[in-house]
């Protein structure tokens, strides 16, 4: 049984799992903070980051394969389709009917989320669920996908950091404040940052497929000062919105993780060996997490 699920767990890449979980934790800790969260609104968000996460995955083999970006050469895991251990025609099935669950799951989100809310808001979410999953699937499938032309890092900064963030607020709490755009801010430039790391781990293989990542189009002198931009940014950003709502010292419990980003930084500006970078996308992502729960236990015990 396990030789029949090993590939399909490689597809899904378990390890992105917790970093998609990063936006849902801290907007259901800012809702928590005003005592406005739900249990079962948080388990639904939950599931339905962990399925779109897990499309994206299965669509990205599907879509390098099916493109011709994906060859023996990659220094990345091991890509399923690509490699033969997964037909082109069971990846299919397994993008629609992950689709499908992952569309279930955010349906059943909106009504435990929205109730009582005007029909426009339930709309609005409804659509914001579709842009979600149509995300997920264009960034590498199709004729002219986003993710080769250099806009992955926005997709990924809107989607895993803003929309993830403030929408799983806006449906504990059913408003949004103009300052919880702050903290999503937070997750979708560390997010952004695990993009970019990958993307640089991959330049020469995407340099030669003609994959246009935003490495490739700035280089990867550039692209290294844009990490540590992205991850500046992050922390400040969490410090605007701590300042900004100031209770106690203990709200900037998230810069507890600052020394791990910090050497995080170090280790990809010095790096030059691509396949020493799988470490750091592991590090970045379980550092993402980290800087939501710390962030997140700031704002409760403040």
């Amino acid at each position: 049984m396990m030789n029949i699920l090993r590939p399909w767990i490689d597809a899904a890449r378990p390890k992105t799992l917790l970093l998609a979980l990063s936006s849902t934790l801290l907007g259901s800790f800012l809702a928590a903070a005003e005592q406005r969260f739900h249990w079962n609104v948080f388990l639904l968000a939950a599931l339905t980051t962990i399925l779109l996460q897990i499309l994206s995955n299965l669509a990205n083999d599907y879509g390098d394969f099916t493109n011709g970006k994906d060859n023996a050469n990659r220094v990345g895991p091991r890509r399923m389709v690509q490699s033969g251990e997964i037909s082109v025609l069971s990846m299919r099935y397994a993008i629609v009917l992950v689709t499908v669950c992952s569309f279930a799951a955010g349906i059943a989100l909106i009504i435990a989320g929205t109730e009582g809310e005007l029909p426009a808001v339930k709309v609005l979410f409804v659509i914001l669920g579709i842009a979600s999953i149509a995300a997920a699937l264009k960034y590498t499938i199709g004729d002219n996908p986003y993710g080769y032309r250099g806009w992955g890092d926005l997709s990924v900064f809107l989607f895993f950091g803003i929309i993830g963030t403030v929408g799983t607020y806006a449906l504990h709490t059913h408003h949004i404040t103009a300052d919880v755009f702050l903290p999503a801010a937070c997750i979708g430039f560390l997010s952004a940052g695990v993009l970019n790391v990958n993307n640089l781990r991959d330049e020469a293989t995407d340099t030669q497929a003609a994959k246009r990542t935003l490495v490739v189009l700035l280089g990867r002198d550039r692209a290294k000062i844009y990490q540590a931009i992205l991850l500046a940014l992050a922390v400040l950003s969490g410090c605007f919105y701590t300042l900004m709502n100031f209770r106690s010292g203990i709200q900037f419990l998230f810069l507890c993780s600052l020394p791990f980003l910090v050497k995080h930084v170090r280790t990809v500006i010095k790096n030059t060996c691509p396949e020493e970078l799988n470490a750091e996308l592991k590090n970045l992502s379980l550092s993402t997490l980290l800087f939501s729960i710390l962030f997140g236990l700031g704002l409760i015990f403040r």
